[in-house]
Formats: C-alpha cells, structure tokens, sequence
C-alpha cells in the first residue's frame, strides 16, 4: 500500500470512530508522527507525540519502569509496550504507539541485531507487540519500522 494511502487511511477510520492516536517512539526518530502529520485535518485525531532516544527519557516520559530496562534492555517486547501505553496515557489518546529498536549501523549485539525493532499498539481492549527484523541501511530500517507501527495502527482499526 503507498505510504499516503497509509496514513490517510489510519485518519479516515480515527475520524470516522471519533478516536484519536498518539506515538512514542526511538529509532524511528519521530518518523510516525511525521507521517501521520502530513495529512491535512490530522490535528483533528493526532494527540501528539514524542521521541524518547534516552532510556531517562523514556522513564520521565512514558513511565517506563527503570527495572525492566535493566532487566530486559530498551530494546525489548516490555518497553515498546510500557511505550505504547505510556504515549496513550500521557496524551490522554484511545491508541498508542510505541516503538524500540536498533537501526544501526552500529549498536547491535548477537543478541540483539542491527534491525530489530518491537513495534507496539495499545489500545482500550490490550496492547498488542511485534517483534521485527528488519534489513538495509538506517533510513532504511527506520523507515520499515514506520510502515509496520502504521500497517498496525491500521489493523487495530479495521
């Protein structure tokens, strides 16, 4: 689907139900809400959003739980939830958006790879995570992260 389609698509449905969206994000470096944005009369249903690159700020922000960060990292399916929920919370939104991951070139680990990212959305009836990898250069991984966390969005909304 093209990337306008997307986002136009995720506000025809948020207006049509009256409900609005909120991001959190990392590595994606506000991507999310860029796109979201770019659509006219998105201030209608777009609650706000912010990019949290630090774990403190994902803390002071979100209210992530300084615990799990260091019992599971920043990038992780328990952060990028604590994101979601947090952005939801926060800016008082029916959906959240969170999402957490490496987009490289450097920073990954055997463990935890260049290219992977946890996408969450949280909604009223649960928060859902997935966890992704994804291939290509920084811009690249960034911008596949945005087309999962608004594919999501989407589906939530169907």
């Amino acid at each position: 689907m093209p990337e306008s389609l997307l986002e136009k698509q995720i506000g025809d449905r948020l207006t049509r139900r009256k409900e609005t969206v909120a991001s959190a994000e990392s590595c994606s470096g506000g991507l999310i809400a860029h796109r979201i944005t770019n659509v006219a009369g998105s201030s209608a249903y777009f609650q706000g959003g912010v990019v949290t690159y630090s774990n403190q700020a994902k803390c002071d922000l979100l209210g992530v739980k300084k615990d799990s960060i260091l019992a599971e990292g920043a990038v992780s399916d328990t952060v990028a939830r604590q994101m979601a929920e947090g952005a939801r919370a926060r800016f008082l939104a029916d959906w959240g958006v969170g999402v957490t991951g490496i987009a490289g070139p450097t920073g990954g680990t055997p463990e935890k790879p260049v290219g992977l990212v946890y996408v969450a959305v949280s909604g009223k009836a649960g928060t859902t995570v997935q966890r992704c990898m994804f291939n290509g250069n920084r811009e690249e991984i960034k911008s596949q992260t945005a087309n999962t966390a608004l594919q999501m969005i989407l589906e939530q909304l169907a």
